[in-house]
């Protein structure tokens, strides 16, 4: 969302009047309003046609009224991902490619869209011709029939992490019991009545519990079951209920979103799935987010709706995989960074965008599951995992949590691997942490050929004589992924056609030293790539994007190190946490210069941690207690403010 854009403060806009109305045939501007009509032609879904002021883009239009385009920069046009085919209405999706482009750059007479500075460098002249536009570039000046690929929601995701087992006591307690009836002689009040039975519990009823006791007591013959959640009476349920206690711990993440539906009697998972967030469009990282709002002040609200709508979708999935009645969920646990706990709780996220970078609150108050946007019972818990820093947020503490780090006697070193990494060093005397700025390039964003862990993502890479890649989905390679470019680069430097600096090496030099694979090196737009498949390429300036990325977080934990007064050999061990650090190849880390250079055994792919955090918070409140205790144990520390920073960047540039 662009502020610049007078369209997007219209307040009509999107979500008012007359957006995503069935407007009938799209057949010219929309009269008395000023307005343009769009015919969004997603795949997958049935055609959608909306009305939107003239001069918003086309990316703008389909996200106010619910249709998701791929992009990781926010509707830059620098991620090049939202690639649509536009096409004046009846014209069939633009024309067929054989009409010559047009003088006025326009692209042919089925595309009224001119073709902006940065579309060349998405598409080939003939791509151009047929109509192929940079959503975020097209401006809506008249009616429009748009073509919008399908967008991946399912990304390959890890649901399930290194944890520990714990003793098993949640906060949901349930207790059947069969009471007297009243009479005469005893007119005992119907919740004191109940809350005597109560032998081992004293809980406060609340006004649902009050509300629901006496007619569900009668109905019932007065055999009835009471759920109590920490020292609150929340309900009374007729029968016995007792065996069906269930929470749902979600994984709040920036890109993907994971939600595992729980057992609370047994402690066992009973259905996981995951979900890109549909937050997706406002950009890849959460700078991209918090300046959405700042650019447009209604963006916060859509930023909350589409946080909520993701967990409430998942919170469905689950539910039906599981065969449970949402109703008969009593709690849930949210473990996300700041920026996405703010969103999904409607509160402003500027302040941590902008130094000094301060958060509403460190630990949020109580909350109901409805506050999340969540549909389970009415009077269901929300226990989100507090926060020690701007950048160092609940997932951290719920990774730290699982793992054990504040109660192991070794030194250790967390790194969840992402846009913003955050990293943990410590045993259980000391814990230190920060956040280093690694910019998009995991995500396959501002890589040439990126894209997210998708059906068609290159995961691995090996160089033989040959190129062996491991694809996801087992489909033809459709572009590069985050662990597929840290292999590429690092099989790269192995065979030697990339040097340390991370310069491709002369074509002579190629030769020499891998005379079956120098004929993949080529150019492409004057730049110098190395071809992995078909179309798919590994260009000079995505190696930069790697460099800059891994610069960043080795500085990060190496000054941890200098902070706690450790040497590097003193790790013990390294955990990779996060979606990509599962899928991340220890081996490779380390030959790029990622992680410290330890035996690969003490390289360990933590996984979802973050999700096992939110798990503990909902299986034990003493669990809990001790993500609270966190707050005081983990100390932050800002690089911003460092003067050795830069200096340290820099030098750990090269490979």
């Amino acid at each position: 969302m662009t502020a610049q854009d007078p369209a997007a403060q219209d307040p009509a806009a999107g979500r008012g009047p007359g957006a995503g109305r069935d407007t009938g045939p799209v057949t010219g501007r929309d009269s008395g309003t000023g307005r343009v009509r769009l015919r969004l032609l997603a795949e997958g879904r049935p055609p959608r046609e909306v009305t939107v002021p003239p001069g918003v883009s086309v990316f703008e239009a389909a996200s106010w009224n619910g249709v998701a385009i791929d992009s990781t920069c926010g509707g830059h046009g620098t991620c090049r991902k939202c690639k649509v085919r536009v096409a004046a209405p009846g014209a069939g999706g633009g024309n067929d490619g054989s009409a010559p482009d047009r003088a006025d750059g326009t692209g042919g007479a089925g595309c009224p869209v001119p073709v902006s500075r940065l579309d060349p460098r998405a598409f080939t002249p003939e791509q151009l011709r047929e109509g192929w536009r940079l959503a975020c570039l097209a401006r809506a000046v008249s009616d429009l029939e748009v073509e919008i690929p399908a967008l991946s929601t399912r990304p390959k995701a890890a649901t399930v992490g290194v944890g520990r087992q714990v003793i098993l006591r949640p906060a949901v307690q349930k207790r059947y019991v069969e009471l007297a009836e009243p009479s005469l002689s005893d007119q005992t009040p119907d919740l004191e009545r109940l809350l005597a039975a109560l032998d081992d519990l004293e809980p406060v009823p609340d006004l649902h519990a009050v509300r629901a006791a006496g007619k569900t007591m009668r109905a019932a013959d007065f055999k009835v079951t009471a759920v109590v959640v920490d020292d609150v009476l929340i309900d009374v349920e007729p029968g016995d209920t007792s065996g069906s206690r269930y929470g749902v711990a979600f994984d709040l993440g920036t890109t993907t979103v994971v939600a595992t539906l729980l057992d609370l009697s047994s402690g066992t998972p009973v259905a996981v799935r995951s979900m890109l967030n549909l937050q997706q469009p406002y950009g890849a990282d959460v700078i991209s987010r918090i300046s959405a709002t700042m650019l447009d002040p209604s963006a916060l609200d859509r930023l909350r709706d589409a946080a909520r709508e993701t967990l409430d979708q998942l919170a469905r999935e689950v539910c039906k995989e599981g065969d449970v009645s949402p109703g008969h969920v009593y709690e849930v646990a949210l473990a996300g960074n700041a920026t996405m706990v703010h969103l999904v709780l409607g509160v402003d996220p500027e302040p941590l965008g902008v130094a000094p970078f301060v958060m509403a609150t460190r630990a949020l108050p109580a909350l109901l599951a409805s506050d999340l946007g969540l549909r389970f019972h009415p009077r269901a818990r929300a226990v989100v995992l507090p926060a020690p820093g701007a950048y160092v947020g609940g997932d951290i503490v719920a990774g730290v949590l699982a793992s054990g780090m504040d109660r192991d006697r070794r030194l250790r070193l967390f790194i969840d691997v992402g846009t913003n990494c955050e990293i943990v060093l410590g045993d259980a005397d000391r814990l230190l942490a920060t956040a280093a700025p690694a910019g998009p390039a995991f995500e396959g964003a501002q890589i040439r050929c990126g894209m997210r862990a998708s059906a068609g993502a290159i995961e691995t890479v090996r160089l033989t004589p040959s190129v062996e890649l491991g694809v996801i989905g087992d489909v033809a390679p459709a572009g590069l992924c985050g662990s597929g470019l840290v292999d590429a680069v690092a099989e790269l430097l192995r065979v030697g056609l990339l040097d340390r600096s991370g310069r491709f090496v002369p074509d002579e030099e190629a030769v020499r030293l891998a005379p079956e694979l120098a004929g993949r090196l080529a150019a492409v737009g004057g730049e110098r790539v190395f071809t992995l498949a078909g179309d798919v390429f590994l260009s000079q300036r995505d190696v930069r994007e790697l460099q800059f990325a891994k610069a960043a977080i080795a500085t990060g934990w190496r000054l941890l190190l200098a902070e706690h007064g450790a040497a590097e050999d003193e790790i013990q061990q390294v955990l990779l946490a996060g979606s990509f650090g599962s899928y991340l190849s220890p081996a490779s880390a380390v030959r790029i210069g990622l992680v410290p250079r330890l035996a690969l055994p003490r390289i360990v792919s933590a996984g979802n941690v973050a999700g096992e955090g939110a798990k503990l918070a909902l299986l034990s409140v003493q669990e809990r207690a001790g993500a609270l205790a966190l707050l005081e144990e983990i100390h932050y520390v800002e690089l911003s403010d460092r003067p050795d920073f830069n200096d340290r960047f820099v030098d750990l540039l090269a490979f």
